[in-house]
């Protein structure tokens, strides 16, 4: 029943809400039994017994509960049969053993932690704009990998970064250092390029960078007449809501071809 104990504890160090501090106590029973008369001739109730005892014994009743009231109980009982007397002796006795245990812990803590302690594992969500996600993962993940191994302790992972849609991940971490340090990263790998402020519906001047196979579903670029550098007027359509690339067009400008 230690566990019980230890539960209720560590739920309360951990600052969960718990309504009551549960404990738990096992007792055991030696009898002297005569079988031919189907009788206890003698018994002794043993409070919060052992291992051996409980091999030895003659039951083993577990009973958990608050200073109220019970929340658990399970016997296993190992002769024909029990008189009510010593179950309620061995209740009773249980009664007093679990009042006096969660009397002890609460000696150590006795309501949930309020304070925040350091190290506490936490976790957070991170919003990322669809077209900043490829910077946050890396070719192949490569950029979390390196956030999750600068935290690394022995083989174990301790913090992870799992995506849940495609704009939010949650961060888990063993602590709020290892929390900071890994944002810190974090907030770099995004911020490396400034994203420009687009209205939709704007018309602005833009230089050509690059000319892909792609850029054109007709002719190729190089039909067009376009090369790297040159300077041509654009209308911002947003952000494809997939892929989070600008949605930019050069022929709404252009007007219906005579």
């Amino acid at each position: 029943m230690a566990s019980v104990c230890g539960g209720s504890l560590a739920l309360m160090d951990a600052g969960v809400p718990v309504n009551a501090t549960a404990a738990g106590v096992a007792i055991g029973l030696i009898t002297r039994y005569d079988s031919t008369k189907n009788n206890i001739e003698d018994y002794r109730i043993l409070t919060d017994l052992l291992g051996i005892e409980d091999y030895m014994g003659d039951m083993d009743f577990k009973i958990a509960g608050t200073k109220k009231g019970v929340t658990a109980l399970q016997a296993d009982v190992k002769i024909p049969g029990l008189p009510l007397k010593i179950v309620m002796e061995a209740i009773q006795k249980a009664a007093e053993a679990k009042s006096k245990i969660i009397g002890l812990m609460h000696e150590c803590i006795d309501k949930p932690r309020t304070e925040k302690k350091e190290n506490w594992p936490v976790y957070e969500k991170l919003e990322v704009e669809a077209h900043k996600r490829t910077r946050l993962l890396g070719v192949g993940g490569i950029n979390l990998k390196k956030i999750v191994c600068r935290n690394r302790c022995s083989d174990e992972c301790l913090l992870s970064v799992s995506q849940i849609d495609d704009t939010t991940f949650q961060i888990f971490a063993p602590s709020q250092f290892a929390m900071d340090e890994a944002q810190e990263i974090i907030n770099k790998l995004l911020s490396t390029e400034k994203t420009p402020e687009l209205e939709f519906g704007g018309i602005y001047n833009a230089t050509i960078v690059e000319l892909r196979d792609i850029g054109v579903m007709v002719a190729h670029p190089s039909a067009l007449g376009l090369e790297v550098g040159q300077d041509l007027q654009i209308k911002y359509f947003g952000r494809d809501p997939v892929s989070g690339l600008m949605r930019l067009s050069r022929k709404v400008l252009q007007g219906a071809p005579r």
